[in-house]
This record gives structure tokens, sequence and C-alpha cells, in this order.
């Protein structure tokens, strides 16, 4: 079965949407952006801002994950748009799981050195 032109070009629409809301995402959560050759005066995150804006970004993935659940419930929005933003929810719930094991790997192997 082909898909109609409608529907084609509103799933590319959607699928453009995606991608400038991935973009937006992309510095949420850091007060100033980090500006490459702006001298003296470029903001350098600290490690502990970029590990608070992923985890805010993570929160929103989940809050986004359970708001369309909310919907589905209540037969107001598409089932795509579900599955999207759940399956969006899980993988950055699986994101932030490896690099918490990362991390501790790190500690741990930090902990293990002779001094």
């Amino acid at each position: 079965m082909v898909d109609s032109p409608n529907i084609l070009n509103s799933q590319i629409a959607k699928a453009v949407g995606a991608y400038s809301n991935a973009a937006k995402m992309k510095n949420e959560g850091l007060d100033t952006p980090y500006l490459p050759g702006e001298g003296a005066n470029m903001y350098k995150p600290e490690f502990s801002d970029l590990v608070k804006a992923g985890l805010q970004r993570g929160k929103a993935a989940e809050y986004t994950g359970e708001s369309q659940s909310t919907l589905a419930l209540a037969n107001e929005t598409e089932l795509h748009e579900l599955v999207t933003a759940v399956t969006n929810a899980e993988l950055t719930l699986q994101t932030v799981v490896a690099v918490r094991d990362r991390m501790i790997n790190a500690y741990q192997d930090i902990v293990k050195m002779p001094i």
C-alpha cells in the first residue's frame, strides 16, 4: 500500500519539526550557550552544568512521554505521537543509566589506582 502524498508530506513536516525541536533542546539548561571564537567572554560550561542540562532534557522527555500517555487515555492524541514520545523517553532513560554506569566504573578505576 502506497501512502498518499498528503500523508507523506505530513510525515515529512512532522519529522522536520521534530528535528527543529531537537536542535532547540541542544542548549537547553544552560544560561549562556557555548560560543566558540569569542575570546575571554566565551562561556565554558562546567562538567556539572553539562550533567545538569542532560538530566533536565531527560526529565523533559519523561514528562513528554507521560503527558502523551495521558492524552492517549483521553483519546486526544495520535498513536504514532504516543509511541514516539514513549520511545524517546525510554531511550533517554537508557542513556542516563549508561552514563551513570560509566561514571561509576570510572570512579572505581580511579579509586583502584595506586598512589
